[in-house]
């Protein structure tokens, strides 16, 4: 989630750059023993992700519901749970482990999981919808600010690429698989789930720790797009077509968002709805707690209604001064007029953004109960009533910076 209340008006947070090969320093680690007590190491046994590495390393107030919105109880936890915790956190591990260096956009960390993330398409059967496979490439240029720190900046299109350095050139990739339609009237709408897999990377050391691993921010959303992927993917077949879209950048500005926007696998005239998945890891007391969700800026349009009429266990945001609904990749669609909401339950913890943000403090029983959740949330937007803006709910139109 982007610390920025207003990406279009505050410039996106930068960081340090700290990446091997490039002058700067290298992580600092924790000593063994401490890893072994605070992360699970899971292996990525993929060649063509070893592959895509080395080539990286040269691309350079409460649960009430408010007015307006349905009453919703908790989810049943005697149900029938398809989502398994020991598969959840396995993948977690994995996404938020220190080999993946805290998937700062533009480094090999990325890389790694940008090619994790298109293996498990491939291995659930979803179609591949980027221009390379499933990956969707991105153009971007280093630059650096006045203070030295550096940043991207997304290009136009390949021709301003070639105008750029070539050691200020950078490729990033969106990944992208999509699940087909199968209604004649509906298979020509889309839904579109969004996780952004960047998160900080490596940045000054905490207690010993300059790995920003990133566990709720965003690797749990990513995992929730990955279930949602496979159950919509073996399941019964969508009405609608449904777009799985982990986006990169998010941290630096929904870059990875607005190069959706500008090269969409489906048009955006027939996109109809986007859930956008943010920090689900934890449990928010102020939404109901275990097992709980809530909206941004639910009352913008019936979306939220839609889900909870369905079953999905999401109330509004209990905390809209923060203004949420500006802070993730949802904003770039809604601002395109596709109503967009992001689902979450972050709680406010105060990991975020730091190294702290690590795999053993995610509640998995809660996160599974989630991704249940997103599951069925997903298939109520693929299969039933697409959602609409209430008046004056739709965000007036703006170009991003």
């Amino acid at each position: 989630m982007s610390v920025s209340a207003d990406p279009a008006l505050v410039p996106p947070p930068e960081r340090t750059a700290l990446r091997h090969g490039e002058g700067h320093a290298p992580p600092v680690r924790r000593p063994l023993r401490t890893l072994r007590d605070r992360r699970v190491r899971t292996r990525v046994t993929s060649s063509a992700t070893a592959a895509l590495f080395a080539a990286s390393l040269f691309l350079g107030p409460g649960a009430m519901p408010a007015a307006g919105q349905a009453t919703v109880t908790a989810p049943d936890e005697t149900a029938a749970r398809t989502v398994k915790v020991d598969d959840i956190r396995a993948t977690l591990s994995t996404l938020a482990s220190d080999e993946f260096q805290g998937r700062r956009t533009g480094t090999p960390g990325a890389a790694l999981a940008a090619h994790f993330i298109a293996d498990r398409f491939y291995e659930y059967g979803l179609m591949a919808g980027g221009n390379d496979g499933y990956f969707q490439r991105i153009p971007l240029a280093r630059e650096a600010t006045p203070d030295g720190r550096e940043r991207f900046r997304l290009l136009s299109g390949w021709s301003s690429y070639e105008s750029v350095p070539v050691e200020d050139r950078v490729i990033e990739s969106n990944v992208v698989g999509f699940v087909r339609g199968s209604d004649p009237l509906l298979r020509d709408e889309a839904v579109l789930v969004v996780a952004h897999y960047d998160h900080l990377g490596i940045g000054p050391a905490v207690d010993g720790d300059s790995i920003y691993n990133g566990a709720d921010d965003d690797a749990s959303g990513v995992v929730a797009l990955l279930e949602a992927a496979r159950a919509i993917a073996n399941g019964e077949p969508p009405r609608r077509t449904v777009v799985f879209l982990a986006a990169t950048g998010e941290e630096m500005g929904f870059l990875g968002a607005q190069w959706y926007i500008r090269n969409p696998v489906h048009p955006l005239r027939r996109t109809v709805a986007v859930l956008a998945i943010e920090m689900i890891g934890r449990p928010d007391p102020l939404a109901g707690g275990h097992g709980m969700t809530w909206l941004t800026r639910y009352e913008r349009s019936t979306m939220g209604e839609l889900l909870a009429e369905a079953g999905v266990p999401v109330v509004a945001d209990p905390r809209p001064e923060m203004n949420f609904f500006m802070r993730s990749d949802n904003i770039v669609f809604a601002y395109a007029g596709i109503p967009a909401h992001t689902i979450s339950s972050y709680n406010m913890h105060t990991d975020y953004h730091t190294p702290f943000d690590e795999v053993d403090r995610i509640d998995f029983e809660h996160m599974a109960e989630v991704t249940e959740a997103v599951i069925r949330a997903v298939r109520t937007l693929a299969d039933g009533e697409a959602p609409r803006w209430h008046p004056g709910g739709r965000p007036e139109p703006r170009r991003m910076p």
